[in-house]
């Protein structure tokens, strides 16, 4: 479970520099919101990393098949971070972005060997409670670039806070140096072709071609509306009036710890609850939570109603995550977790790379009060795909009708 806190920790740190910290830096700069939104697509690699995926099935580095891919990954990560202190938004912006592409790219690689070391390292009856301390230490990882490093950034150059905020990827390197390589519950491929087409044809196989796409459909959909909410939290926050400071200090962990409570409670109502009514019951209150922000967009400057708004919301996440990774969970095969596992998170990326590059546009648009509405809409369709997905009258297991 220690080593799980600190996969969580490593996995999340360099996605929260790109969706909360690197936004606020080009707001502050003066950077335009379609631009900003535009860099949603930098998050492309996490959208496409199972088509690579194969690859650390295949192949094994010096160190390990997982600790070597893993090293490698965080290493990169820590000397590519500090480079965005480097440029200057208003002349480099277009460097930036490419910047942004390569540490997403070197982030998509650390979370697919990430995913399949845990899924090697713990037994089936610890994935429950090893996916969950994961995933909240994940969560607790974006305090540093959405709470810490803001509070930095008016006090010192930016410079200086993206070399501080790489530091914190050390943990998850000397993690990598320390543990033993797992031992392989299955044989590793003996062919790339092997490593690329026997996960696909496995879940095609087990579910039907109609049923995996229904499936894959329901990933992506799911968790649209809230991800495209959260797009531009910061950047919202700013224009609301509040400043940096409050907004590390109230906004993010206003939202983080309720999420943290959101995705524990989630996990243990889960128990009497099952799956499929986990992912009504969490679902409505994740989809209900996102007019809390229109709320907020028409109110004037209040510290408590930006807490509660966000806490509620983030509580409803933390929720609707918990029942999401256990479906997910549950559809993957124990024989082909890394490039299954990685499929599925793709997917699920989708909608924070491509729909949330048009938020930009749709704020400059609609405005923050209909575009919070929009988003509520938007979470809809994932929720009226449980009556295939998971009817509520079965309770135990996700299943296709």
């Amino acid at each position: 479970m220690l080593i799980c806190m600190f996969t969580g920790f490593s996995s999340g740190l360099p996605l929260y520099i790109l969706i909360s910290l690197l936004p606020a830096w080009l707001r502050s700069e003066g950077v335009d919101l379609k631009s900003i939104g535009l860099f949603a697509l930098i998050n492309l690699p996490f959208t496409w990393k199972f088509l690579w995926a194969p690859l650390f099935d295949r192949y094994t580095p010096p160190l390990g098949r997982r600790r070597g891919w893993l090293l490698i990954a965080q290493v990169l990560l820590l000397i590519s971070i500090p480079l965005f202190g480097v440029f200057n938004p208003q002349l480099d912006i277009w460097t930036i972005a490419y910047l942004a592409t390569v540490v997403a790219f070197f982030s998509a690689c650390q979370d697919i060997v990430l995913d399949a070391y845990r899924r090697e390292l713990l037994s089936d009856v610890e994935l429950g409670i090893g996916n969950a301390v994961h995933v909240n230490a994940y969560k607790v990882a974006g305090l540093v670039p959405g709470a810490l490093s803001l509070i930095l950034a008016d006090h010192l150059p930016w410079s200086s806070v993206f070399m501080i905020t790489a530091l914190f990827m050390l943990p998850g390197l000397v993690m990598t140096l320390l543990v033993s390589e797992p031992m392989l519950k299955s044989g590793a491929p003996k062919t790339l072709k092997a490593a690329i087409v026997e996960p696909f044809k496995e879940f095609i196989g087990r579910n039907g071609v109609k049923s995996a796409l229904l499936i894959l459909l329901f990933i992506f959909l799911y968790k649209l509306g809230d991800s495209m909410a959260t797009a531009l939290a910061t950047p919202f926050y700013l224009d609301m009036g509040y400043s940096k400071t409050e907004i590390g200090l109230i906004a993010k962990n206003a939202g983080l710890w309720p999420s943290v409570i959101g995705g524990l409670l989630g996990g243990a109502w889960m128990i009497k609850l099952g799956i499929n009514r986990s992912l009504w019951i969490f679902g409505a209150v994740q989809m209900i939570a996102i007019l809390g922000f229109a709320w907020l967009a028409t109110a004037s400057h209040n510290l408590w109603l930006l807490g509660w708004v966000i806490g509620v919301e983030a509580f409803g996440v933390g929720l609707g995550t918990a029942a999401f990774v256990a479906y997910i969970a549950h559809a993957t095969h124990p024989l082909y977790t890394a490039t299954q596992f990685a499929l599925f998170t793709s997917l699920a990326a989708v909608p924070r790379t491509f729909a949330n590059a048009a938020t930009g546009y749709m704020v400059e648009n609609l405005g923050w009060f209909n575009f919070f509405i929009l988003c509520f809409a938007l979470a809809v369709p994932g929720m009226l795909l449980l009556l295939k997905i998971a009817p509520w009258e079965h309770q135990d297991d996700a299943v296709i009708k």
